[in-house]
Protein backbone atom coordinates (compact mmCIF):
# COMPACT_ATOMS: atom_id res chain seq x y z
CA UNK A 1 0.00 0.00 0.00
CA UNK A 2 1.03 3.53 -0.81
CA UNK A 3 1.52 5.96 1.92
CA UNK A 4 -0.62 9.00 1.42
CA UNK A 5 0.82 12.03 0.48
CA UNK A 6 -0.38 15.60 1.59
CA UNK A 7 0.46 18.60 -0.60
CA UNK A 8 -0.81 21.98 0.21
CA UNK A 9 -2.16 23.99 -1.99
CA UNK A 10 -1.32 27.89 -2.39
CA UNK A 11 -5.29 28.10 -4.02
CA UNK A 12 -5.14 31.94 -4.46
CA UNK A 13 -1.96 32.12 -6.64
CA UNK A 14 -1.67 32.94 -10.17
CA UNK A 15 -3.00 34.69 -12.48
CA UNK A 16 -6.39 33.05 -12.37
CA UNK A 17 -6.25 31.72 -8.71
CA UNK A 18 -9.46 29.33 -7.33
CA UNK A 19 -10.72 28.67 -10.89
CA UNK A 20 -7.27 27.02 -12.45
CA UNK A 21 -5.66 25.49 -8.93
CA UNK A 22 -8.90 23.71 -7.39
CA UNK A 23 -9.68 22.21 -10.00
CA UNK A 24 -6.33 21.00 -10.95
CA UNK A 25 -5.82 19.27 -6.96
CA UNK A 26 -9.49 17.80 -7.73
CA UNK A 27 -8.56 16.10 -11.00
CA UNK A 28 -5.33 14.98 -9.54
CA UNK A 29 -7.27 13.88 -5.79
CA UNK A 30 -9.38 11.92 -8.48
CA UNK A 31 -6.36 10.24 -10.24
CA UNK A 32 -4.16 9.68 -6.67
CA UNK A 33 -6.32 7.54 -4.06
CA UNK A 34 -2.88 7.66 -1.87
CA UNK A 35 -2.99 12.04 -2.15
CA UNK A 36 -4.76 14.43 0.43
CA UNK A 37 -4.27 17.95 -0.53
CA UNK A 38 -5.19 21.24 1.62
CA UNK A 39 -6.20 23.92 -0.38
CA UNK A 40 -5.43 27.40 1.37
CA UNK A 41 -7.21 30.45 1.07
CA UNK A 42 -10.77 32.07 0.98
CA UNK A 43 -12.88 29.55 1.97
CA UNK A 44 -15.92 30.86 0.36
CA UNK A 45 -13.83 30.88 -3.21
CA UNK A 46 -13.20 27.18 -2.93
CA UNK A 47 -16.18 25.35 -1.51
CA UNK A 48 -18.24 25.73 -4.85
CA UNK A 49 -15.99 23.82 -6.08
CA UNK A 50 -15.90 21.30 -3.63
CA UNK A 51 -19.90 21.15 -3.42
CA UNK A 52 -19.74 20.21 -7.42
CA UNK A 53 -16.85 17.74 -7.41
CA UNK A 54 -17.78 14.32 -5.16
CA UNK A 55 -14.28 14.34 -3.70
CA UNK A 56 -14.74 12.01 -0.60
CA UNK A 57 -14.34 15.13 1.96
CA UNK A 58 -11.66 13.26 4.15
CA UNK A 59 -9.48 13.66 1.17
CA UNK A 60 -9.24 17.26 0.97
CA UNK A 61 -9.55 19.61 3.43
CA UNK A 62 -9.83 23.44 3.21
CA UNK A 63 -7.64 26.03 5.12
CA UNK A 64 -9.15 29.61 5.40
CA UNK A 65 -6.73 32.81 4.66
CA UNK A 66 -7.63 35.98 4.04
CA UNK A 67 -4.64 37.70 2.32
CA UNK A 68 -3.33 36.76 -1.17
CA UNK A 69 0.40 37.66 -1.80
CA UNK A 70 0.21 39.61 -5.73
CA UNK A 71 2.58 39.34 -8.42
CA UNK A 72 3.44 42.95 -7.76
CA UNK A 73 4.39 42.42 -4.06
CA UNK A 74 8.02 42.85 -3.14
CA UNK A 75 9.09 39.82 -1.83
CA UNK A 76 10.03 41.20 1.54
CA UNK A 77 6.95 43.00 2.32
CA UNK A 78 5.05 39.72 1.14
CA UNK A 79 6.62 37.60 3.99
CA UNK A 80 6.47 40.13 6.59
CA UNK A 81 2.73 42.13 5.92
CA UNK A 82 0.97 39.15 5.10
CA UNK A 83 1.44 36.60 7.31
CA UNK A 84 -2.02 35.52 6.83
CA UNK A 85 -1.66 35.10 2.97
CA UNK A 86 -2.40 31.44 1.30
CA UNK A 87 1.11 31.40 0.46
CA UNK A 88 2.60 31.69 3.86
CA UNK A 89 0.51 29.23 5.76
CA UNK A 90 1.13 26.94 2.93
CA UNK A 91 4.36 27.03 3.66
CA UNK A 92 3.94 27.07 7.29
CA UNK A 93 1.69 23.57 7.31
CA UNK A 94 5.08 22.26 5.41
CA UNK A 95 7.01 23.44 8.36
CA UNK A 96 4.95 22.30 10.91
CA UNK A 97 4.71 18.68 9.24
CA UNK A 98 0.77 18.66 8.47
CA UNK A 99 1.67 18.55 4.44
CA UNK A 100 4.66 16.95 3.13
CA UNK A 101 5.05 19.68 0.34
CA UNK A 102 3.29 23.05 -0.86
CA UNK A 103 2.45 24.18 -4.43
CA UNK A 104 2.17 27.78 -5.56
CA UNK A 105 1.90 29.73 -9.00
CA UNK A 106 2.65 32.85 -6.78
CA UNK A 107 4.91 35.78 -7.08
CA UNK A 108 8.79 33.83 -7.23
CA UNK A 109 10.56 36.21 -5.43
CA UNK A 110 7.50 36.19 -2.45
CA UNK A 111 8.16 31.97 -2.40
CA UNK A 112 11.77 31.84 -2.40
CA UNK A 113 11.88 34.05 0.29
CA UNK A 114 8.54 32.80 1.95
CA UNK A 115 10.29 29.36 1.80
CA UNK A 116 14.02 30.30 2.79
CA UNK A 117 12.88 32.17 6.01
CA UNK A 118 10.35 29.48 6.82
CA UNK A 119 11.76 26.33 6.20
CA UNK A 120 15.10 27.55 6.18
CA UNK A 121 17.79 25.48 4.22
CA UNK A 122 19.35 21.73 3.94
CA UNK A 123 22.46 22.20 6.60
CA UNK A 124 25.63 22.94 4.01
CA UNK A 125 23.75 24.60 1.34
CA UNK A 126 24.02 28.41 0.96
CA UNK A 127 21.24 29.14 -1.11
CA UNK A 128 18.25 27.23 -2.45
CA UNK A 129 18.29 27.95 -6.44
CA UNK A 130 15.22 27.32 -9.03
CA UNK A 131 15.42 24.10 -11.22
CA UNK A 132 13.23 23.22 -14.04
CA UNK A 133 12.97 20.34 -16.55
CA UNK A 134 13.24 21.11 -20.32
CA UNK A 135 13.09 20.13 -24.15
CA UNK A 136 15.74 18.33 -25.52
CA UNK A 137 16.16 16.69 -29.24
CA UNK A 138 16.92 13.42 -26.68
CA UNK A 139 15.16 14.09 -23.56
CA UNK A 140 14.64 16.50 -21.02
CA UNK A 141 17.45 18.35 -18.85
CA UNK A 142 17.02 20.24 -15.76
CA UNK A 143 18.75 23.24 -15.12
CA UNK A 144 19.79 25.23 -11.74
CA UNK A 145 19.22 28.35 -10.86
CA UNK A 146 16.63 29.82 -13.27
CA UNK A 147 16.55 33.19 -11.50
CA UNK A 148 16.58 33.09 -7.65
CA UNK A 149 20.69 34.45 -7.11
CA UNK A 150 22.00 36.67 -9.93
CA UNK A 151 25.45 36.08 -8.63
CA UNK A 152 26.94 32.76 -6.90
CA UNK A 153 30.04 31.72 -5.87
CA UNK A 154 32.10 28.86 -7.19
CA UNK A 155 30.74 26.48 -3.50
CA UNK A 156 27.36 27.54 -4.18
CA UNK A 157 27.85 26.47 -7.51
CA UNK A 158 29.41 23.13 -6.81
CA UNK A 159 25.87 23.16 -4.37
CA UNK A 160 23.86 23.69 -6.72
CA UNK A 161 25.58 20.58 -8.75
CA UNK A 162 24.70 18.28 -5.59
CA UNK A 163 21.18 18.82 -5.51
CA UNK A 164 20.67 18.73 -9.21
CA UNK A 165 22.33 15.42 -9.64
CA UNK A 166 19.84 14.53 -6.43
CA UNK A 167 16.57 15.75 -8.29
CA UNK A 168 17.11 14.05 -11.52
CA UNK A 169 18.38 10.96 -10.04
CA UNK A 170 14.87 10.42 -8.33
CA UNK A 171 12.49 12.33 -11.45
CA UNK A 172 14.28 11.04 -14.14
CA UNK A 173 15.92 7.78 -13.06
CA UNK A 174 19.08 8.49 -14.12
CA UNK A 175 22.01 6.92 -12.11
CA UNK A 176 25.01 9.07 -11.73
CA UNK A 177 23.27 11.73 -14.20
CA UNK A 178 26.19 13.90 -15.88
CA UNK A 179 26.60 17.20 -14.66
CA UNK A 180 27.59 20.38 -16.78
CA UNK A 181 28.76 23.99 -15.96
CA UNK A 182 27.47 26.24 -18.42
CA UNK A 183 29.97 28.57 -19.89
CA UNK A 184 30.73 30.75 -22.84
CA UNK A 185 33.08 28.41 -24.06
CA UNK A 186 33.89 24.35 -23.61
CA UNK A 187 37.49 24.52 -23.19
CA UNK A 188 39.05 24.57 -19.84
CA UNK A 189 40.48 27.97 -19.99
CA UNK A 190 37.08 29.56 -20.94
CA UNK A 191 34.85 31.89 -18.86
CA UNK A 192 35.34 33.75 -15.31
CA UNK A 193 37.30 32.73 -12.74
CA UNK A 194 34.41 31.66 -10.49
CA UNK A 195 32.93 29.11 -12.87
CA UNK A 196 36.64 28.05 -13.21
CA UNK A 197 37.20 27.37 -9.69
CA UNK A 198 33.56 25.63 -9.59
CA UNK A 199 34.51 23.20 -12.34
CA UNK A 200 37.56 22.00 -10.34
CA UNK A 201 35.62 21.45 -7.40
CA UNK A 202 32.83 19.29 -9.14
CA UNK A 203 35.60 17.40 -10.98
CA UNK A 204 37.17 16.73 -7.81
CA UNK A 205 33.92 15.73 -6.68
CA UNK A 206 32.38 12.15 -6.86
CA UNK A 207 29.59 13.74 -8.54
CA UNK A 208 29.47 12.44 -12.67
CA UNK A 209 30.59 15.85 -14.03
CA UNK A 210 31.05 16.26 -17.63
CA UNK A 211 32.56 19.73 -18.58
CA UNK A 212 31.40 22.88 -19.72
CA UNK A 213 28.10 23.21 -21.76
CA UNK A 214 27.63 26.06 -23.77
CA UNK A 215 24.52 27.96 -24.51
CA UNK A 216 23.60 25.69 -28.01
CA UNK A 217 24.33 22.58 -26.61
CA UNK A 218 21.62 22.55 -24.14
CA UNK A 219 19.14 20.82 -26.71
CA UNK A 220 21.81 18.74 -27.15
CA UNK A 221 21.20 16.63 -24.05
CA UNK A 222 25.52 17.16 -23.56
CA UNK A 223 24.59 16.78 -19.39
CA UNK A 224 21.61 15.72 -17.92
CA UNK A 225 22.13 18.83 -15.29
CA UNK A 226 23.12 22.22 -16.25
CA UNK A 227 24.35 24.35 -13.40
CA UNK A 228 24.81 28.26 -13.59
CA UNK A 229 24.10 31.37 -11.55
CA UNK A 230 20.24 32.65 -11.50
CA UNK A 231 21.02 35.41 -13.77
CA UNK A 232 22.56 33.61 -17.04
CA UNK A 233 20.07 30.60 -15.90
CA UNK A 234 17.51 32.82 -16.51
CA UNK A 235 18.61 34.71 -19.74
CA UNK A 236 19.52 31.58 -21.68
CA UNK A 237 15.74 30.33 -20.06
CA UNK A 238 13.95 33.70 -21.49
CA UNK A 239 15.91 33.06 -24.30
CA UNK A 240 14.66 29.06 -25.43
CA UNK A 241 10.99 30.39 -24.61
CA UNK A 242 11.62 33.42 -26.93
CA UNK A 243 13.51 31.45 -29.82
CA UNK A 244 10.00 28.83 -29.56
CA UNK A 245 7.65 31.60 -30.07
CA UNK A 246 9.48 32.76 -33.01
CA UNK A 247 9.58 29.94 -34.62
CA UNK A 248 5.81 29.24 -34.11
CA UNK A 249 5.27 32.52 -35.18
CA UNK A 250 7.21 32.12 -38.54
CA UNK A 251 5.70 28.68 -39.43
CA UNK A 252 1.70 30.22 -38.71
CA UNK A 253 2.85 33.28 -41.11
CA UNK A 254 4.18 31.11 -43.71
CA UNK A 255 1.30 28.72 -43.69
CA UNK A 256 -1.36 31.56 -44.17
CA UNK A 257 0.71 33.65 -46.55
CA UNK A 258 -0.74 31.53 -49.50
CA UNK A 259 -2.80 29.12 -51.04
CA UNK A 260 0.08 26.66 -51.36
CA UNK A 261 0.99 27.54 -47.69
CA UNK A 262 -2.48 26.75 -46.66
CA UNK A 263 -2.73 23.28 -48.38
CA UNK A 264 0.57 22.95 -47.36
CA UNK A 265 -0.71 23.38 -43.48
CA UNK A 266 -3.50 20.77 -43.86
CA UNK A 267 -1.13 17.99 -44.97
CA UNK A 268 1.54 19.03 -41.98
CA UNK A 269 -1.54 19.24 -38.91
CA UNK A 270 -0.70 15.81 -37.76
CA UNK A 271 2.83 16.28 -38.03
CA UNK A 272 2.35 19.87 -36.24
CA UNK A 273 0.22 18.60 -33.51
CA UNK A 274 2.78 16.41 -32.46
CA UNK A 275 5.24 18.99 -32.74
CA UNK A 276 3.46 20.99 -30.31
CA UNK A 277 2.78 18.20 -27.67
CA UNK A 278 6.80 17.64 -27.32
CA UNK A 279 7.34 21.21 -26.98
CA UNK A 280 4.00 22.27 -24.83
CA UNK A 281 5.58 23.76 -21.73
CA UNK A 282 2.58 22.78 -19.74
CA UNK A 283 4.82 19.02 -19.85
CA UNK A 284 7.62 20.93 -17.92
CA UNK A 285 5.36 23.07 -15.73
CA UNK A 286 6.38 22.86 -11.96
CA UNK A 287 9.95 24.22 -10.85
CA UNK A 288 11.72 22.81 -7.95
CA UNK A 289 13.02 25.76 -5.02
CA UNK A 290 15.69 23.08 -4.41
CA UNK A 291 17.78 23.42 -1.10
CA UNK A 292 15.01 24.08 0.99
CA UNK A 293 14.88 22.44 4.20
CA UNK A 294 11.26 21.40 2.80
CA UNK A 295 9.31 20.69 -0.19
CA UNK A 296 8.11 23.97 -2.71
CA UNK A 297 6.82 23.66 -6.12
CA UNK A 298 6.73 26.67 -8.11
CA UNK A 299 4.08 26.86 -10.86
CA UNK A 300 3.89 28.95 -13.80
CA UNK A 301 1.75 31.96 -12.89
CA UNK A 302 -0.12 31.63 -16.32
CA UNK A 303 -0.33 27.87 -16.08
CA UNK A 304 -3.93 26.60 -16.67
CA UNK A 305 -5.44 22.91 -14.81
CA UNK A 306 -3.18 20.76 -16.75
CA UNK A 307 0.11 22.66 -16.20
CA UNK A 308 -1.00 22.87 -12.52
CA UNK A 309 -1.69 19.33 -12.43
CA UNK A 310 1.72 18.39 -13.58
CA UNK A 311 3.07 20.44 -11.10
CA UNK A 312 1.34 18.66 -8.26
CA UNK A 313 2.54 15.56 -9.96
CA UNK A 314 6.06 17.02 -9.38
CA UNK A 315 5.66 17.39 -5.58
CA UNK A 316 4.72 14.08 -4.94
CA UNK A 317 7.49 12.45 -6.74
CA UNK A 318 9.64 14.81 -4.85
CA UNK A 319 7.85 13.62 -1.41
CA UNK A 320 8.59 10.01 -2.10
CA UNK A 321 11.71 10.06 -2.97
CA UNK A 322 12.06 12.93 -0.07
CA UNK A 323 14.75 15.06 -2.07
CA UNK A 324 15.52 17.41 0.95
CA UNK A 325 16.90 14.29 2.77
CA UNK A 326 19.30 12.91 0.05
CA UNK A 327 20.24 16.07 -0.72
CA UNK A 328 21.34 16.27 2.95
CA UNK A 329 23.33 13.18 2.37
CA UNK A 330 24.93 13.63 -0.23
CA UNK A 331 26.48 17.29 1.40
CA UNK A 332 27.63 14.91 3.90
CA UNK A 333 28.98 12.37 1.71
CA UNK A 334 30.87 15.20 -0.33
CA UNK A 335 32.17 16.96 2.91
CA UNK A 336 29.77 19.29 3.28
Amino acid sequence: MVDPVTIAIDAMSGDVGVDVTVPAGLTMLRANNALRLVLVGKQELIEPYLDKSGVLSERVVVHDAREVVEMDDRPADAMRKKKDSSMRIAINLVAEGAASACVSAGNTGALMATGRFVLKTVPGIDRPAIMAGLPTRFGRIHMLDLGANSGCTAEQLFQFGIMGSVVVQDIEGIDRPGVGLLNIGAEAIKGNDTVREAATMLADSDLNYVGFIEGDAISELKADVVVCDGFNGNVALKAMEGTAHLVRHFLIEEFKSSLYGRLAGLVARPVLRSLAKRVDPRRYNGASLVGLNGIVIKSHGGADALAFQQAIRVAMLEVNKDVPEQIRSLMEEQGH
